[in-house]
């Protein structure tokens, strides 16, 4: 019971996470493209900075604290090969968030590090994440790992 309680809010946290991942390159597309308009700029660092402290921060530190705890409870876990690459790809996503964080702040100090199209390159990674890691857990079996 306890153990699929904490899988149910690790879920929550997870899905919030990838909300936020999958809109904040997005935005930095609307920001890089609106790069002159300082009224329409000012709006989109509103939307980013509440995006990365009010979704991603949370869903992120909630998803690594309910996972963890998944793992106290049955460390078993850490046997199975599926999971030690799953965890390669949520390190990747923790490196994508962070950075996420970084473009947010040049962007904020008027310093435009990435292009409208290197944005759009960018906003793919969690999608590719999201798949590898779909494709482990639920064909952990299949694949023997």
């Amino acid at each position: 019971m306890t153990y699929q309680l904490v899988k149910s809010i690790h879920l929550v946290f997870v899905v919030s996470w990838f909300a936020a991942m999958f809109y904040i390159f997005r935005l930095f597309v609307y920001h890089a493209q609106n790069w002159a308009d300082r009224s329409v700029y000012t709006v989109f660092q509103t939307m980013e900075r509440k995006l990365c402290q009010y979704i991603m921060l949370p869903g992120s530190v909630g998803a690594l604290a309910t996972g963890v705890l998944l793992i106290i409870l049955n460390p078993a876990l850490l046997e199975q090969n599926w999971l030690i690459l799953k965890l390669v790809f949520v390190l990747l996503l923790f490196f994508y968030s962070a950075y996420s964080y970084w473009v947010y702040k040049q962007f904020l100090l008027r310093r435009p590090v990435l292009s409208e199209k290197q944005c759009r390159i960018i906003n793919e990674l969690p999608t590719l994440c999201l798949i590898a890691i779909s494709v482990l857990v639920f064909t952990k079996s299949i694949f023997g790992l």
